[in-house]
């Protein structure tokens, strides 16, 4: 069973930093892009930023400067490193990859969140 498996979320003051992973497990040939989304209270999921698999990176204009996606092809891990928080990047955030199995078939795959809290 092909699945993402987040880790890092938490709670930290304004202005500090977090860095979130997600993994992807099972019998994957290859995965082509990879992001993390978000979901905050009373509100829809929004993108927070997104990698193909050469690299190339698109942001949300309210991450820009702050947070940064990278990945790690080898091992089919995605990070997000998160500075300079505001209390308004309060949400649960979601980890979405598009996997292509052993079986060559495409999956679209959701991670199970991570609470992201800014508070002080």
């Amino acid at each position: 069973q092909v699945q993402l498996v987040e880790s890092g979320g938490g709670l930290v003051q304004p202005g500090g930093s977090l860095r979130l992973s997600c993994a992807a497990s099972g019998r994957i040939f290859r995965i082509n892009h990879m992001g993390w989304y978000r979901q905050a209270p009373g509100k829809e999921r929004e993108l927070v930023a997104t990698i193909i698999r050469g690299g190339n990176t698109n942001y949300a204009d309210s991450v820009k400067g702050r947070f940064t996606i990278s990945r790690d092809n080898a091992n089919n891990i995605v990070y997000l490193q998160m500075d300079s928080l505001k209390p308004e990047d309060t949400a649960v955030y979601y980890c979405n990859a598009l996997v292509t199995k052993m079986t060559l078939t495409q999956l679209e795959l959701w991670g199970q969140g991570a609470l992201v809290t800014v508070s002080s």
